[in-house]
């Protein structure tokens, strides 16, 4: 299935309010509260993205958006542990030792697992609401988005010498 182009220009649109923030991050700490305006907006995005690719029929979007919001909000509470691990990172860059290494490696890999096993428990709710076929869309639509995320939160992320 090709990625729709709707999803692309889309994405494009979120890009730079990230590189913008990222150029922020470079001239002062970015606040808690930037970080939060930031992540309400690319929520908005996200919803309009997911709205016009998966293109609801009223019952559907009637049974999906409670659950979403759901799922999106649960999505936010592992958001925040990431963040925290870059946060982290970026304070300890300069002073990583084995024990800090260690320590946000765990946490690293306790954020892959908390992200499977969230996916895992909304996947029945999404297909009851979707079908099978439809909802696994919506997974690659989100799998994808989070993946541009991800790749924008650690662009200017060092690799450790």
């Amino acid at each position: 299935m090709r990625f729709p182009i709707a999803l692309y220009a889309a994405a494009l649109l979120i890009i730079p309010a990230i590189y913008a923030q990222q150029a922020d991050v470079k001239s002062a700490p970015v606040s808690d509260t930037d970080i939060q305006l930031l992540r309400s907006d690319i929520q908005a995005d996200k919803n309009d993205i997911i709205a016009h690719t998966m293109q609801f029929t009223d019952a559907e979007s009637a049974a999906f958006w409670p659950i979403y919001r759901d799922y999106a909000s649960e999505q936010q509470k592992i958001g925040d542990q990431r963040i925290q691990l870059v946060k982290d990172y970026a304070s300890w860059a300069d002073s990583l030792d084995d024990a800090k290494a260690n320590n946000m490696a765990e946490r690293y890999f306790s954020i892959q697992n908390q992200t499977t096993s969230l996916q895992q428990s909304y996947w029945p709710k999404f297909e009851k609401a979707l079908g099978a076929k439809r909802a696994m869309k919506f997974f690659q639509v989100d799998s994808r988005l989070s993946l541009i995320l991800q790749v924008q939160l650690t662009a200017n992320i060092p690799i450790l010498p």
